[in-house]
């Protein structure tokens, strides 16, 4: 007996076989000239990964698997010092777990945040961004890999605030960047108190010169409509301090803002999708011709 399938059906059979019920492979890489500490914490309600927090040496990367439907942030740590038995701290992104493992901790401000929420399966959308909103403290990109559909853009922070940031924001030594909410505390500036919605919430100046630099990066609390990013199917690479490939204008000299703010160039984040495209094509390809391969045994 024959088992008759629609093209739609058909495809989305192969995709769910391809992909399987596996969630998300989130991929570390470190291009940074330094040692970071990535930390990860689960929402509430939601599965820990394999790790809560570990060491990620300049040059190397590290994959991590999550379940469908499994949110979360994902953040690096700098300046760490931890002993032989994994005691210590960092300088910036400090989880206060006094170990190298976060163990249900998130990251003390001011900190750059990637944010997921994955779909509850590989037909469903999965959202992300990447938050300023805690301040900043080092450049980190995202990446959708792999057969994602969708536009699945690249997102992030390339540029290094720290050197750019206002004096009155400044922490750790110019190591990281606060957000105006954390440096002075005003309910206009946290979106609290009477400013607790996004009609008496607005970008403040200090708002403002993080979206400058970095456009595609939430700046404040209800900065959703240019910061919140989807892809179906895809698994994700988080990269510290990506290589500013395109930082410079055709004629060489930075662009800056009108407050004299390097802009992150969106025609980088932009290249990285591009470049990515054809490894998708050609990974997606394999993948579905696969697909087809355990299909037509299922209908023999």
């Amino acid at each position: 007996m024959s088992l008759h399938l629609s093209p739609q059906m058909f495809i989305m059979v192969s995709l769910f076989i391809v992909r399987g019920v596996s969630g998300a492979t989130f991929t570390f890489k470190n291009n940074c000239q330094y040692t970071v500490w990535p930390g990860i914490l689960s929402s509430a309600g939601h599965p820990n990964l394999d790790s809560t927090g570990f060491e990620l040496p300049k040059s190397s990367s590290r994959s991590f698997e999550a379940p469908p439907g499994w949110s979360g942030r994902f953040w690096g740590r700098t300046g760490c010092n931890f002993d032989a038995n994994g005691q210590g701290s960092c300088t910036t992104g400090d989880c206060g777990s006094g170990q190298v493992e976060c163990n249900g901790a998130g990251a003390t401000p001011p900190a750059t945040l990637a944010e997921f929420t994955l779909g509850s399966d590989s037909t469903t959308q999965d959202f992300y961004d990447v938050s300023l909103v805690d301040g900043y403290n080092l450049p980190m990109v995202v990446i959708a890999r792999q057969s994602g559909s969708g536009k699945c853009p690249a997102t992030g922070c390339v540029v290094d605030i720290n050197l750019r940031c206002p004096t009155e924001l400044r922490a750790e030594n110019g190591d990281a960047c606060r957000s105006a909410c954390e440096a002075f505390g005003k309910p206009e500036f946290c979106c609290s108190g009477d400013y607790s919605t996004p009609n008496t919430c607005r970008p403040s100046e200090y708002s403002e010169m993080f979206k400058t630099a970095c456009p595609r990066s939430y700046s404040y609390a209800y900065d959703d409509a240019t910061s919140t990013f989807t892809c179906t199917g895809a698994d994700y690479e988080i990269t510290f301090c990506p290589t500013l490939a395109r930082q410079k204008s055709p004629k060489g000299s930075p662009r800056t803002g009108p407050s004299g703010v390097m802009l992150a160039d969106d025609l980088y984040l932009e290249d990285l999708a591009a470049a990515d495209a054809g490894r998708v094509s050609l990974s997606f390809e394999i993948a579905f011709t696969v697909g087809i391969i355990l299909m037509a045994f299922l209908l023999l």
